[in-house]
């Protein structure tokens, strides 16, 4: 059985998990520990590692089933594909949350105008480049030591 990417609601990504777990699919959210301030004290709350994403493990002729739950929006796609995760990158993820071993802050985000990136695939790999507009689809990027602005896909 495959790996899959769900797209979640905003804030659902745990009850999603445990709605999909009721329905005997076996699916990851990764979580984290953070301690957030409150206006009279700080507090420790678990919070999803990534924000709107979580793992299903199913087969693909039962795909359809994470849309029982109500959290669910959409699976995630990759070159036009189902992203597909690794069994070795779910259990990586699994050890590295288990071992104790995190930063005390930790946060995925994605890019923002501004930002300085390395390429590292693609006919532009091993160029800095930076980030000079996102769309909804598209990232727009300038390679300064080219000459070049590039628009790539999401």
């Amino acid at each position: 059985m495959k790996w899959y990417v769900v797209y979640t609601r905003p804030k659902w990504e745990k009850r999603a998990a445990e709605q999909l777990t009721r329905f005997n699919i076996n699916c990851y959210c990764p979580v984290i520990k953070k301690t957030i301030q409150r206006s009279d004290r700080k507090i420790k709350v678990e919070s999803p590692l990534f924000d709107h994403y979580i793992f299903v493990q199913l087969e693909e002729k039962d795909r359809n089933l994470v849309f029982n739950s109500p959290g669910v929006v959409r699976y995630l796609f990759w070159l036009g594909k189902h992203a597909i995760v690794k069994d070795q990158e779910i259990e990586t993820i699994k050890e590295w949350l288990k071992s104790g071993d995190t930063a005390k802050e930790i946060s995925v985000m994605q890019y923002q105008i501004g930002d300085e990136i390395h390429l590292n695939s693609g006919p532009f790999c091993d160029h800095n480049a930076v980030v000079k507009d996102i769309t909804k689809t598209h990232y727009v990027l300038i390679l300064e030591s080219l000459g070049y602005v590039l628009k790539v896909k999401k």
